[in-house]
Order: structure tokens, then C-alpha cells, then sequence
């Protein structure tokens, strides 16, 4: 029984820290908005969207698509130049949650309110990268590669480390159900199946860079997080996890030394048992319904 209660309360204390770090401090109040507020909304619990977000694998996910992003040299301008990815790491991780939460679980009202409040913060995100080069957020070439890189990344994620994988027709309808909020936010016809996914993905190999910023960037989250010593191996398994998610040409652009055996036989693993421990703490959260997110 003392075993039990202790197993419960280290679960229980998991799952209220990975929250706070993944939806802030004040996660229950957000949640409260999300799930308490009455209105029709743009997804189910069955929907494939509703799963593969709802899910533990969006934590290595996450990591994937902020690296997979950032091989694009005007988006990771707008982000090393206006994102405070560095000063601000959590709170622009909670910026993020909280939008996919109300965009995906959310009232179509409050969805559509947090996309036009991103949208004109794109608005003002303008510059130019290394090269002199102009680029804008607001720009649809840009919002379709972040848009693309961010689902194949989830869909992946959700593919290698769900105990449940999509179905290869689930799988096209959470691409599809992903380009409702992607074309409010001003992406121009986005992919609806995996196969135009993978195409518009592919097509935009020939405009990647690993820049200086992007290798930066990638430095930051694999070699540097923001996080104390003791949090560290369990966030490097995510890491590996996330790492191992990226397609080998993208390890390579970054430079990150993991061949593609190494990525099957030690990071996938490693992936596999730290999506596994997050799913046990975000399980133990005594407020938390069997179909709710993470935020």
C-alpha cells in the first residue's frame, strides 16, 4: 500500500510539473476556458486530430518540428529575430500550447479568436536574414512550410510513439482536419492527405539552410535546455526521441551525428520510454479526463 501511495504521488507530482513548464502555471483556469465553455466546436474525441494532439508523443513531436522549422533561413529569422525563443523559451512553449489547445479542443469562436490574434502579430514580424533578404510571418510561402513541417512532425510522432497508430485513411484526415485552422491563419490551400504533405514538404528542400541560427537553435534544445540538472536525462530522452523523428537529411543539414541504425536502435528507444513516462504523469493528474490534452 506505502508503495502504492508513493508511486502515486511521484506520478501525480510529474504531471502537475510537466504541465506548468507545457501550459504554465494557471493550466487549470486555461483548461477550464477551453473545456467548460458551451459551443459547437471544429473537432471530437474521435477525431484523428483530437488523438494525435491530445496525445504524449506532441512532447518529442514538438521538439522535431521546432528543429525541421528552422532549416527554413527567413523563418528562423522572424524567429531568432522576434521570438525571444532564448529569454522566453517557456513562455513561448505555453503561447504555443495554449494556441493548439483552443484550435483543436477549443469553441470554433475562441479558435477563431486565437488565430486572429496570431495573425496580427504576424503582421508586425518583419525583417531581413543574414543575407539581406526580406521576409515577413504574414508571408503564405512561409506560414506553408511552418504549417507543413509542424504536421508531418506531429504525425509522425504520433505514428511512432502512440500505442494506438492512425489508420492510413485516419492519418489523411488528420492532415485534412489540420488545414481548418491552417487556412484561417492565412496558409493558401494547404495539403489534405499525407501524400500532398510529404509532396509540399519535399518541395521545399531546395529553399533549406542550416544557417548559423538554425544550428543555434538546435544547440539550444538538444545541448542546452533550459532546464535543471535533475530534469535533464528525462527531457534528453524526449530529445532523442525527437531527434529521431527528423528525416535523415535534416540531421544532417544540422549536423547532428546520428546515423540512421543509431536512430532505430538507441534514440527511437529512448523516444519510446520518455513519451511512455510522460503519459504515466499526465495520467496521474486527478483533474484530468481520460480524452483531455495536456494543456
Amino acid at each position: 500500500m506505502a508503495i502504492t501511495m508513493a508511486a502515486r504521488l511521484v506520478q501525480r507530482q510529474l504531471g502537475r510539473s510537466l504541465r506548468s513548464r507545457v501550459a504554465g502555471e494557471d493550466a487549470p483556469e486555461r483548461a477550464q476556458l477551453i473545456w467548460g465553455a458551451q459551443g459547437p466546436r471544429w473537432f471530437t474525441p474521435d477525431d484523428p486530430i483530437w488523438r494525435v494532439h491530445a496525445d504524449a508523443a506532441m512532447f518529442p513531436a514538438g521538439i522535431t518540428s521546432l528543429l525541421l522549422q528552422s532549416l527554413h533561413p527567413l523563418a528562423m529569422a522572424g524567429v531568432a529575430g522576434h521570438s525571444g525563443y532564448k529569454s522566453d523559451p517557456w513562455g513561448r512553449l505555453q503561447r504555443t500550447s495554449h494556441y493548439l489547445a483552443t484550435t483543436t479542443f477549443g469553441r470554433i469562436t475562441d479558435a477563431e479568436a486565437a488565430i486572429d490574434k496570431v495573425r496580427a502579430i504576424h503582421e508586425r514580424v518583419r525583417g531581413r536574414d543574414h543575407r539581406g533578404r526580406p521576409y515577413r510571418a504574414s508571408d503564405p510561402h512561409l506560414l506553408m512550410w511552418v504549417h507543413v513541417a509542424e504536421i508531418d512532425s506531429f504525425l509522425r510522432g504520433f505514428q511512432t510513439f502512440s500505442a494506438a497508430p492512425l489508420t492510413d485513411v485516419d492519418a489523411d484526415t488528420y492532415v485534412a482536419q489540420a488545414a481548418i485552422p491552417a487556412r484561417r491563419l492565412g496558409v493558401v490551400d494547404p495539403p489534405t492527405d499525407v501524400a500532398s504533405l510529404r509532396a509540399v514538404l519535399q518541395a521545399y528542400r531546395p529553399e533549406l539552410e542550416a544557417t548559423r541560427a538554425a544550428r543555434e537553435a538546435a544547440a539550444f534544445l538538444l545541448l542546452n535546455p533550459p532546464l535543471p540538472l535533475a530534469a535533464r536525462a528525462g527531457y534528453g530522452t524526449l530529445a532523442a526521441g525527437g531527434v529521431s523523428l527528423l528525416p535523415g537529411w535534416a540531421r544532417r543539414m544540422l549536423g547532428i551525428p546520428l546515423p540512421d541504425l543509431a536512430s532505430s536502435l538507441v534514440a527511437r528507444p529512448l523516444g519510446r520510454f520518455g513519451t511512455a513516462a510522460v503519459r504515466w504523469g499526465l495520467a496521474g493528474l486527478e483533474e484530468r479526463r481520460p480524452s483531455d490534452p495536456a494543456a
